[in-house]
């Protein structure tokens, strides 16, 4: 029913706008401010929500059963049952921190999100940190207002540019109106959501930002998130360990996202009811929750370790967003010990929170760990440097932008948001250093950031945000040419040209008698030495002409880095040879085989879309299940050796599009279509029938 009252009402808003015909700066602008406005009044919600599910959970709960500290076993665990069953059922886009959904939604399909999303993702979320679920709000926000964006431009019939456009508003609206930090919202929408931003698209997006924070304002207050002391370089050589900072930030961002990845792959593979899932990480944080405090007493001052009965006022540090820990550190009143343990504990948490299936955003995590690191580096500094370093609280500042710009790869958004929050500018210099050393340093480390990880492992890669790349998604294997016609060095040049003639290629691959790669001979080089004074001596052989430093792939690599190869000397063919001998030639690449690869690329990007293109003319799809008992499960698409006339182009896996490449390894329960290149749905079935006996070891039948 709702569905339908929105659908008139965009009709509605639809035909208003043809009838007044606004500029088109007007009307971009206007929709600006309704999704600002929105998105700030929704922050609020989002923030008294979480506020009121804390106190009934935490306040009025523990005293209707006295049950004392124990209820911070509990407590989580009935979040994740309130949250569970809302993800698993009623938006599985609401399941974790959120971002990367919204970069999906812009790359694949135009920035629509689902309506019902905002309302998922708030119930779950709150549910959740509420709960003392370890996450953050912003990604809920960020999420809710990208939704809210999404929802407008599709009622008004926008078109598509104008729909991303509006998503990216909504977007950074929810940084601006959580962290009240406007500018740092638009970068956000630039470096994550979007990848760019075209100037004519930048206004809207500033002042939906500036809209939202503005209504945050108006109703929290007008404050900083953080209120610190003005922090300031103590001594120009101070800069040196600000950038050794950096390198750690680097190193724990870099942990905080495998660890969280780790989780989330464990749970996954986990049979068990995914509406329960988050119970269990739920129960697993209360334990902890419960336990380190009493572990730490002794080793930590006792007034630091939230003791109390009244459990409103003593919330474990892990739990929640954890914004008062964070201005602890920042205050330089944390002890070393508790901020040192809380780095691996913070990461635990948030592994347990949002790797089984729950909701909210690893934002806030992040700013936590880094805090925390900064803090500790600090202190260390001071100790051995007290000439020269200044303390805890500016090092713990500049390790929250170190560690989140490290797992983001967002290196303004980190500097601009940690600058807003504190409203310090003095510490402005080190802030960059050690941002900049954090991101270059973890993207050598692992290239993916916390929220591309797992579009990746979903096999969607990302072009600058914008679009999928196409070429990113098929392999060498599956489009190169895998029995090449090949000559050995000794042959004259006479032999090679009769060898043209015959083929009508315009190259090979030059294998010696040993078997291995020595070179590749072109038409080019032919013609280079035939001229116009007759044809070339007798005496001429290949290895005489053929280019001995030859560029290869291997068959692994996407075609997007083989294209990368190519383009430099504009290469029309690339040797394909094995990883563990590159030496040994198992295929050749042309230019005529990547455009046929570039049809598999965009049927996959269809399915990734949640489109089901038609097969291509001349060919036909079969969907095959793989069964509990096949012999299939655990091994990889590049094991099964298909025969070029058949193609895996799509895997559904739990409900989720999964790209398959070479090493993507078949699971059970998988839903795999197969593309029949003739045409024969008989053949295919046949084939599939098969492929299951050869690995059973049986004869096949048919």
């Amino acid at each position: 029913m709702s569905v339908k009252i929105l659908e008139k009402s965009g009709r509605a808003a639809a035909r208003l706008l043809d009838r007044l015909q606004p500029s088109s700066s007007v009307t971009l602008f206007s929709a600006a401010i309704i999704v600002g406005v929105g998105t700030g009044l929704g922050a609020v919600f989002f923030i008294w929500l979480i506020d009121q599910v804390e106190k009934l959970l935490f306040g009025v709960l523990p005293g209707i059963a006295p049950l004392g500290r124990v209820w911070l076993i509990i407590i989580p665990a009935l979040g994740g049952l309130l949250a569970g069953p809302i993800i698993a059922f009623f938006a599985k886009e609401a399941k974790g921190h959120g971002v990367p959904e919204v970069m999906q939604a812009i790359a694949l399909r135009g920035g629509r999100i689902r309506p019902r999303v905002v309302v998922a993702k708030v119930a779950a979320s709150a549910s959740c940190i509420g709960s003392g679920g370890s996450a953050g709000r912003e990604g809920p926000i960020v999420q809710g207002g990208a939704a809210l964006g999404s929802t407008l431009a599709q009622l008004l019939r926008f078109s598509e540019e104008r729909i991303r456009n509006l998503v990216a508003c909504g977007a950074a609206a929810g940084i601006a109106a959580t962290f009240n930090a406007p500018i740092a919202g638009v970068a956000f929408a630039l470096e994550i959501i979007l990848g760019e931003l075209a100037i004519e698209g930048l206004s809207s997006v500033v002042l939906s930002a500036v809209m939202a924070s503005t209504v945050a304002r108006a109703i929290l207050g007008d404050r900083p998130a953080f209120s610190i002391p003005l922090y300031s370089v103590k001594s120009h050589w101070e800069i040196l360990l600000y950038l050794l900072l950096g390198l750690l930030g680097a190193v724990v961002g870099v942990m905080f996202i495998r660890s969280l990845y780790w989780f989330e792959d464990l749970f996954d593979d986990w049979k068990f009811p995914d509406a329960l899932k988050p119970v269990i990480g739920g129960l697993l944080l209360g334990v902890m929750g419960y336990l380190y405090p009493k572990m730490l007493t002794g080793i930590v001052p006792r007034n630091e370790l939230n003791l109390g009965t009244n459990l409103v006022e003593n919330i474990p540090h892990i739990m929640g967003a954890g914004f008062g820990p964070i201005e602890a550190a920042l205050l330089g009143k944390a002890a070393v010990g508790l901020m040192l343990v809380l780095i691996f504990l913070k990461m635990l948490a948030t592994g347990f929170t949002l790797g089984s299936g729950n909701s909210g955003g690893v934002f806030a995590p992040g700013l936590f760990m880094g805090a925390m690191t900064g803090g500790v580096f600090g202190w260390l500094a001071q100790q051995l440097f007290p000439a020269v370093a200044a303390g805890p609280g500016p090092y713990a500042t500049v390790g929250m932008a170190a560690v989140f710009s490290a797992a983001a790869r967002a290196p303004l958004t980190a500097i601009l948001i940690v600058f807003e929050m504190t409203d310090d500018y003095r510490i402005l210099l080190p802030l960059m250093a050690a941002v900049v050393v954090s991101t270059v340093v973890a993207q050598k480390m692992l290239p993916e950031s916390i929220y591309t990880l797992k579009l990746v492992k979903k096999g969607i890669s990302l072009f600058r945000g914008r679009d999928m790349d196409v070429m990113a998604a098929v392999r060498v294997a599956e489009a190169m040419d895998t029995n090449p016609v090949t000559v050995a060095p000794d042959i004259s040049v006479r032999d090679l040209e009769a060898l043209f003639l015959q083929t009508n290629s315009h190259g090979f691959p030059v294998v010696n008698h040993d078997g291995e790669l020595c070179g590749i001979v072109s038409l080019e080089d032919f013609r280079r030495v035939s001229g116009e004074d007759g044809p070339p001596p007798p005496d001429l052989t290949v290895d005489d002409i053929a280019t001995h430093n030859v560029v290869t792939v291997y068959p692994d690599e996407s075609l997007r880095v083989a294209l990368q190869r190519m383009a430099p000397r504009d290469l029309s063919r690339l040797p394909v040879v094995a990883r563990q001998n590159p030496k040994k030639l198992i295929g050749v690449l042309r230019r005529r085989n990547i455009i046929r690869a570039y049809e598999i690329g965009l049927m996959r990007r269809g399915f990734a879309m949640g489109n089901l293109p038609g097969a291509p003319l001349g060919t036909s799809t079969g969907k095959f299940l793989v069964g509990r008992q096949s012999p299939l499960i655990g091994k990889s698409l590049a094991e099964l050796n298909l025969p070029s006339a058949f193609l895996v182009i799509h895997i559904e896996r739990d409900g989720n599009a999964i790209l398959p490449h070479g090493d993507t390894v078949l699971r059970d329960g998988d839903a795999i279509t197969i593309l029949a290149c003739d045409g024969d749905v008989e053949q295919l079935e046949k084939f599939w029938h098969q492929l299951i006996a050869e690995e059973e070891g049986q004869p096949s039948r048919g």
